[in-house]
């Protein structure tokens, strides 16, 4: 089978394009949404993202019909359980004749598109462009995917249902039904400028074909915008690294590569901006002097910042807090001494105190003096005291006490620290911590860096503040906040001394030739890289437009239509034959397309067989400019059945409204061909048109083929309720005579409920049914059917049994007029006439059936006679 032979060279092709077969037998035409998905699967295929992240979906098995045995035979005997399908209502059940022909007819709005678009989904059919929704009425919660139940039969042997959902794989068994559709086969222009005709599976070469060359289109077009301008990048080029490296762009260039060049970092733009002032000096020694003078003077006030900067930093702090501290403790303990050395007797008020030390030292050095020969305080009672100069008395004893307190270890203590202290601050308070920062210096320093002047001037207030508040500290013990780091300016002011060092030694090289030529190079270098860095970005997006060029070439190269033509050819070889042709031939003769025919023509083009059925047609335009809609239809209903017939199998094959733009004569031509394949297969038409579903029964009955008929029609209860009967219009006289019965007594029930309204609208209706009535009893039991509406003969035997009475004339023209009279146009309402009662119409329904029951038995017994 074609199809097969075309899924199992799609496995050995890119999935795109796999993706792209699945579409063409899926659908007519490709949309504008199908060429831009097959577009972005192309290029995803080759390494350029898609930002919507499609991925290809590949043809598979259960896309295309599954393989059936030749020697089986599958029938489908009904389609039931409908669900979810359109508004058809559930539990439906449509049963299909087993052998000769089955007709469902169904009006427009009927729900035949439903079952029809089952059917084609269920039988993997090409044509599947057509959605099933499910009811649009249902609530979203209540609503699934698809499902319908059939009931089949394998070589005359009944089965288990078979069940299908929409979306999942189709029953293989089902694969034997061939569904027509006007794609089955078309005509084309080919390289040749001629039409040829193409069997139903093979164009999908020539589809495949045409989105190549639309995606090549596409390719070019892009790979056109997405050029790179490197001459925009001339500028860069030159003997540095830079140059080379512009010089040499291509699709392997990378973004790190481009970030090594373009990434300075603040040093190596300072030097290049160092660089170009020196290059440009007009007197570098100069200039190199006084900045290297500029630089001592710097250097020196980060020099002394960070010594002053020393002076007050923790460990300052922490020395001197630790010394006060020792000596506050010290002075505690000493505190409590001279408070037990007082309770001992009535002493003066801070005696043992600070004051009363220093009065007691003054006595001791005074002693020296004043008591030559004598050691203090050992005086004795009657010696004077060195202080009042009155004789101690028993003062002396006092003095010898005072003596020992003072010699305590915790006063010695307090002594000892509190001198250490004073020694310790005094120093501390002397010290000068101001930067001699003169304005001439400041003023350099804020011309190079203005920060750094403030923060200098910032820092050596600091100082003094800090300094103060550490000398408050040691008297009060509130040291918070004076061990906190200043932020001194030294380490910036010294980096900005050597910058002008480094400045300066530049400018003396750039007065030597030799050091000049490489300092100049070395400018040249670090000035392609700074431009680099400004079309940084840039450079990066030709890169980025290179790499996506170059995998636009592969694409191109993906698109090349030489492997499809190739095996178009080679299934053309098998699929093409004489066979075909007159098989073709055949169909076209039995539809009235005669006058077309198709010949086999062989060639060779550089050693390859190439096959094709030309059809022949007057003029080399589009066949839709030269053959009318019906020819066209025809062509293709001739194509189907033509492909049917040479597929050696016994599948039944479905027609979805098949007379679509055909005249009367080929409608005929139709029936007549349908009924003739009924005696082969299987043949199941869906049609909206009532004269086609009447010569479909009249060929199968001249064919002595047995004809199935049904009807879809809507009711309360949904769509497509499946009904044994026909239409009105369909049925013959004694039919509608039974279903005019059938409609008395709805009518007889209105009456009798009192719905008045009702009652009279549907009794117009029925007089106007009972009026075509008489003229279908005219046409088929009066004539005999000697001539039919829209028949293209007269059949002349029927005239055998064919006798018209007085009585028939009178008795048609009665009931004619009298429907006339209560039907058309409502004049029974409309001239005053009253609408008869429920009895009544029953009379003029049974004087019909009377009439023709007469008239049956009269014409038997005549055309006896005259035979």
């Amino acid at each position: 089978m074609l199809l097969h032979e075309i899924l199992k060279w799609t496995q050995s092709l890119p999935a795109w394009q796999s993706d792209a077969v699945a579409r063409l037998l899926a659908k007519q035409t490709l949309t504008p949404d199908d060429e831009a998905d097959l577009f972005a699967l192309l290029k995803s295929a080759h390494g350029i993202s898609d930002s919507k992240a499609r991925t290809p979906k590949p043809l598979t098995a259960d896309q295309i019909p599954a393989p059936v045995q030749n020697s089986t035979h599958v029938e489908l005997r009904a389609m039931k359980n409908f669900r979810h399908v359109n508004a058809i209502a559930e539990n439906q059940h449509l049963s299909f004749g087993a052998s000769g022909l089955t007709v469902i007819y169904g009006d427009n709005g009927s729900g035949k598109s439903g079952y029809s678009r089952v059917l084609k989904r269920a039988c993997r059919a090409r044509d599947q462009m057509e959605t099933i929704h499910p009811n649009a009425n249902l609530p979203a919660d209540k609503t699934a995917a698809a499902e319908a139940v059939f009931e089949i039969a394998i070589n005359g042997v009944a089965q288990d249902d078979v069940c299908w959902t929409n979306g999942k794989t189709s029953p293989p068994e089902l694969s034997s039904l061939a569904i027509f559709d006007s794609r089955c086969a078309r005509a084309y222009l080919d390289s040749e400028d001629d039409f040829s005709y193409v069997p139903y599976g093979l164009d999908v070469f020539e589809g495949l074909a045409k989105v190549c060359r639309q995606l090549k289109t596409l390719i070019e077009a892009e790979h056109a915008q997405s050029a790179a301008d490197l001459a925009t990048f001339a500028p860069l080029q030159g003997d540095t690294p830079v140059g080379k490296f512009i010089a040499n762009l291509s699709t392997k260039t990378t973004t790190a590569q481009i970030d090594v060049l373009a990434t300075l970092s603040p040093e190596t733009l300072a030097k290049h901006v160092e660089l170009n002032k020196s290059l440009k000096e007009n007197n570098p020694k100069e200039k190199a002097s006084q900045l290297r003078l500029r630089a001592r003077r710097i250097a020196a006030i980060a020099s002394n910042a960070a010594a002053k900067g020393a002076l007050v930093d923790q460990a300052v702090v922490a020395r001197l807090c630790g010394l006060a501290e020792s000596y506050r403790v010290a002075q505690a303990a000493a505190t409590l001494a001279a408070k037990q050395f007082k309770e001992g007797e009535n002493l003066l008020p801070g005696t043992g105190g600070e004051a009363w030390r220093e009065l007691f030292d003054a006595a001791r050095k005074f002693t020296l003096e004043s008591h030559p020969g004598k050691t203090f305080p050992n005086l004795g009672a009657n010696t004077p005291c060195p202080l009042c100069q009155q004789p101690l008395a028993e003062g002396a004893a006092r003095l010898l006490r005072f003596e020992a307190f003072i010699q305590q270890e915790v006063e010695k203590t307090s002594q000892a620290r509190r001198i250490a202290l004073f020694a310790e601050y005094q120093q501390f308070a002397a010290l000068a911590l101001t930067l001699n920062i003169d304005d001439v210096t400041y003023g350099e320093i804020a011309g190079m860096d203005a920060k750094l002047a403030t923060d200098s001037r910032a820092f050596e207030q600091a100082l003094t503040a800090r300094q103060e508040a550490i000398k408050a500290a040691v008297i009060s013990h509130q040291w918070d906040g004076t061990d906190e780091a200043l932020p001194s300016p030294a380490a910036q002011l010294q980096a900005l001394a050597d910058k002008l060092n480094v400045e300066a030694e530049t400018l003396e090289k750039a007065s030597d030739e030799v050091a000049r030529y490489a300092l100049q190079k070395q400018f040249n270098e670090l000035d392609a890289r700074v431009r680099l860095s400004q079309v940084k970005d840039a450079v990066a997006t030709a890169v980025s437009r290179l790499g996506h060029q170059a995998k636009l070439k592969q694409c191109l190269s993906a698109v090349d239509t030489r492997s499809i033509s190739l095996k178009a050819s080679e299934l053309a070889a098998k699929a093409v034959s004489k066979e075909l042709a007159d098989a073709l031939n055949r169909e076209f003769k039995a539809l009235g397309v005669g006058s077309l025919c198709v010949m086999l023509q062989t060639r060779s083009d550089k050693g390859k067989p190439l096959h094709k059925l030309k059809l022949e047609l007057p003029q080399s335009r589009n066949p839709g400019e030269i053959l009318s809609e019906g020819e066209q239809r025809a062509i293709a209903i001739g194509s189907f059945l033509a492909e049917v017939g040479l597929s050696n199998g016994k599948g039944g094959i479905v027609f979805d409204d098949p007379v679509s733009s055909l005249d009367h004569r080929r409608r005929e031509l139709v029936a007549k061909r349908l009924a003739a394949e009924a005696a082969h297969r299987q043949v199941i038409v869906f049609t909206h048109d009532i004269y086609f579903l009447c010569i479909l029964d009249e060929e199968a009955k001249a064919a002595s083929m047995p004809i199935t008929t049904q009807s879809l029609t809507r009711r309360a209860e949904g769509f497509g309720i499946a009904d044994p009967g026909l239409p009105f219009e369909g049925q013959k006289t004694n039919q509608r005579i039974g279903t005019l019965k059938a409609w008395h007594q709805t009518i007889a029930k209105l009456h009798r409920v009192g719905e008045e309204q009702e009652h009279r609208k549907q009794t117009v209706d029925a007089y106007s049914h009972l009026r075509i009535t008489w003229e279908r009893a005219v046409e088929e039991v009066l004539l005999r059917n000697v001539v039919l509406r829209f028949r293209k003969g007269i059949e002349t035997l029927r005239l055998a049994g064919v006798v018209v009475e007085d009585d028939d004339f009178t008795q048609v023209f009665t009931g004619m007029k009298k429907c006339s009279n209560h039907a058309a146009h409502d004049k029974a309402l409309m001239g005053g006439v009253a609408v008869p009662e429920p009895d009544e119409l029953l009379t003029d329904i049974m004087a019909l059936e009377t009439w023709r029951d007469a008239v049956e038995q009269r014409s038997k017994v005549t055309e006896k006679r005259r035979k």
